[in-house]
């Protein structure tokens, strides 16, 4: 049991666990973790916990340290963490609660098809697919931009990749703040996150990044699913990546920059990897600023990515994807730091909130929305592991009134990548998924078995604690039929 974390939980109900706000001196909030009994056991198996307690230690942190059911060790912050700071209450900024890769998030798009059409197509749909698009660790494009539009990407974000023709202005309606977060600055940027991110527009990347064939097997909200358009047996596109090397660097810089903060501004926290900066300090602006260029060059990517895909289908097809109905569902960033307005104790607060593998989950009516999906609420993609199920949800006015408007944003860990490596074989792992009707292309066996679903834990049961919390609503669950790992 000594490999257990041993801190104390409090239940508050069947999917809500407390850590006091008095398991450590120095914490300003509780904890509180949204997990079922079976979750539970899983998320003592490492230090994350512990980590959503060193969070409730950040100034001007309020109401909660919250970690979401697909909680799992991270940097800082742990994967899976959300916690909003007071802006005009000595709130600060921490770049390890938003992590390395900036605006990781994920597009859903439907199509046409149903899978009886399509499905003695889908192996080699699948490798035109991979042959298409550029992925791996390192992948370069073949969207090749100057200095100066790489600028422009930063500031314009996914509305420059549809100005030079890789998409339509309804593609930008149905992304998280329209592909571009306003207050970008390019002048924040380093020359080395530059140098990494100027060949890698439009490129999978590397880790648990992904483009999925799917197939919707099963629906909970028909009339949700009426609204988006969606049926059983339909085909859909997942995309799944983010800033690259550019977001990478950003944030390493900044951490670095950020650590002798600490003394300057007397912040007391137990743990260096939450190096943060009061909102308003120079130090706290300057990240902000860069971090929406990398968000923003990952919307720009995601947007890229898309209309390869978009073409491939073409090519494969041999007819136009709008012929196809390959429409854009939404964009959700995962990774990111928003400065949302959200009611505490009876007043309206100018909040930081910090979501760290979490994804954005607004309910219906809420002004940020497109108005299409003003009735519905926020799409919620939450991809699972290659060998399940990922899912589409809406997001809900409980999760904006416990939340901060978040939700989960997929199964999450269960075995780092050296304990996948060395534990599961890959001969084995591919006659599994093939036995599974499942195609899988990657740029190397080490990325397919460091993804394998025994890596994962099941998103099924992740979903179902956040649907049954009531933060976020099931509308349908997909199935993988073909997947590009990078």
């Amino acid at each position: 049991m000594s490999d257990l974390w041993q801190g104390v939980l409090e239940k508050i109900d069947d999917y809500r666990w407390r850590i006091p706000k008095n398991y450590k001196a120095g914490m300003r909030v509780p904890g509180i973790i949204y997990a079922d009994e079976k979750l539970l056991k899983d998320i003592r198996h490492d230090k994350a916990a512990e980590q959503v307690a060193n969070v409730a230690f950040l100034p001007g942190i309020v109401r909660a340290s919250l970690a979401m059911p697909d909680i799992h060790w991270g940097y800082g912050f742990p994967i899976g963490g959300v916690a909003a700071t007071d802006a005009d209450n000595g709130g600060v900024v921490s770049p390890g609660g938003v992590g390395y890769d900036i605006n990781c998030g994920v597009r859903l798009l439907k199509t046409n098809f149903q899978f009886e059409e399509i499905k003695d197509k889908i192996k080699d749909l699948t490798y035109v697919l991979f042959s298409d698009i550029p992925a791996g660790l390192g992948s370069t494009g073949a969207i090749k931009v100057s200095a100066k539009e790489e600028k422009e990407i930063l500031i314009q974000g996914a509305g420059w990749a549809v100005k030079r023709g890789y998409g339509t202005t309804d593609d930008l309606e149905c992304t998280e703040e329209r592909g571009a977060i306003a207050g970008a600055d390019p002048s924040a940027v380093s020359d080395r996150a530059y140098d990494r991110g100027k060949a890698q527009s439009g490129t999978l990347g590397s880790g648990n990044h992904f483009l999925e064939v799917q197939m919707i097997d099963q629906l909970y909200d028909r009339d949700a699913c009426d609204a988006f358009g969606l049926s059983e047996g339909q085909i859909t596109l997942m995309i799944h990546s983010g800033s690259r090397g550019l977001g990478y660097q950003i944030c390493d810089d900044y951490v670095k920059n950020m650590v002798h903060c600490l003394s300057k501004y007397q912040i007391n926290v137990p743990d260096r990897q939450l190096a943060c900066a009061p909102l308003d300090s120079e130090e706290g602006k300057s990240y902000l600023r860069a971090m929406k260029c990398a968000a923003n060059y990952a919307w720009a990517n995601r947007q890229c990515l898309m209309h390869l895909a978009r073409l491939a289908f073409e090519r494969f097809f041999k007819r136009s994807w709008q012929d196809m109905g390959m429409s854009l569902i939404y964009d959700v960033a995962h990774n990111i730091a928003k400065i949302e307005k959200y009611n505490i104790d009876g007043k309206e607060k100018t909040l930081c909130v910090h979501r760290k593998g979490a994804t954005r989950a607004f309910g219906p009516g809420n002004p940020a929305l497109p108005e299409r999906y003003k009735k519905t609420g926020q799409p919620v993609i939450i991809p699972g592991d290659m060998g399940r199920n990922s899912y589409l949800l809406v997001g809900t006015k409980k999760a904006e009134e416990e939340t901060f408007g978040s939700t989960c944003h997929g199964a999450g860990r269960l075995k780092s990548r050296a304990e996948a490596t060395r534990t599961i074989n890959f001969t084995e792992l591919l006659k599994e998924l093939e036995a599974k009707g499942i195609t899988v292309k990657g740029s190397g066996r080490g990325t397919i078995v460091e993804e394998a679903p025994q890596a994962y834990k099941d998103v099924n049961d992740v979903v179902k604690v956040v649907h049954d919390a009531g933060i976020s609503k099931r509308v349908c669950r997909m199935r993988p039929l073909g997947v590009i790992k990078g």
